[in-house]
């Protein structure tokens, strides 16, 4: 099934969830212009609790849900746990209202694949050959399963996305300019290979998926190269201009994290993506503009 873009007459009403947190509210910056936002915090409506949803849902009458809304697992996460329970049923709460919304974009990530398997670019049909026994890969895998039986919702799986307003305490890339700024050496638990889309450029897919009659299915929303750590961090140095060590704790190289975008280029033959040099560059920029902002005490301590 095809999404047909702007419906006549007015503007595609949006509605994202997770609208304050780091793909948010990149999204909500990005498609500010062309379509009517709706992207409420947790404190104006909480998406466990199924009647405000259906409520929020009944009464909004949105075009499009984009999806990006998850209660995260990582290290730097306030309380990882009842993870599973709050992603799945945020999710279900959702799509259960179905006939309130026309589409849906659902983001999840590479996680559906089950890191216990990785290899390199993974395809879309690796999906379903193993159940990821994570919390946050299985989470995503039981919306990944519901959402390819649902004609209108389609799924993109980015890999890895970096960019201004994301976790500089653990996210890599922020992390390495962070520590440029205040003279600290970058450090690296593993080289590996992985693959790392700007924000921008993920913003830029999503709003396709809002304006063209593309396909809806799942997409890997990946760059076209890899890229290793190391080699991340040699470009970080580049855009300081600074001589500062870069410390790898773990001889060798990780699993690789990689996907196959052939499906998304498929039906985006002109997708073109931020060269990451000057990504790096846009985002080096972006911290030194805010360094007042950043507590150098916390980057002293690897999460």
């Amino acid at each position: 099934m095809r999404w047909g873009g702007f419906k006549e007459g007015g503007h595609v009403r949006v509605w994202i969830t997770g609208g304050s947190g780091f793909i948010g509210r990149n999204l909500v910056d990005g498609l500010g212009n062309g379509f009517e936002l709706l992207a409420p915090g947790h404190s104006a409506l909480d998406l466990i609790d199924e009647d405000a949803v259906k409520r929020f849902m009944r009464r909004e009458q949105v075009d499009v849900v984009i999806h990006c809304a998850t209660k995260p697992g990582h290290r730097n996460a306030v309380d990882p746990t009842g993870l599973l329970y709050a992603n799945t049923r945020m999710f279900f709460n959702i799509v259960r209202n179905e006939r309130y919304f026309d589409r849906m974009i659902l983001v999840t990530s590479g996680a559906v694949y089950d890191q216990r398997y990785y290899s390199p670019k993974m395809k879309e049909s690796d999906f379903d050959r193993h159940v990821p026994i994570d919390d946050t890969g299985y989470s995503k895998y039981l919306c990944s399963k519901f959402a390819s039986t649902r004609p209108n919702i389609v799924e993109l799986r980015p890999f890895g996305v970096f960019g201004k307003y994301e976790d500089w305490e653990i996210r890599f890339i922020s992390n390495a300019i962070c520590k440029t700024l205040f003279d600290l050496p970058i450090t690296i638990r593993q080289n590996l290979l992985f693959d790392y889309i700007f924000v921008d450029d993920f913003v830029r897919i999503v709003r396709r998926f809002l304006e063209e009659n593309l396909p809806m299915q799942a997409y890997n929303t990946t760059p076209n190269q890899s890229i290793e750590l190391k080699t991340l961090a040699e470009k970080v140095l580049l855009a300081s201009g600074k001589d500062l060590p870069i410390k790898i704790a773990r001889e060798g190289m990780g699993r690789e994290y990689s996907g196959d975008n052939s499906e998304l280029k498929a039906i985006m033959p002109d997708l073109r993506f931020t060269p990451i040099d000057q990504a790096i560059e846009l985002l080096f920029q972006w911290y030194s503009e805010r360094k007042d902002k950043i507590n150098p005490d916390l980057l002293l301590f690897d999460k």
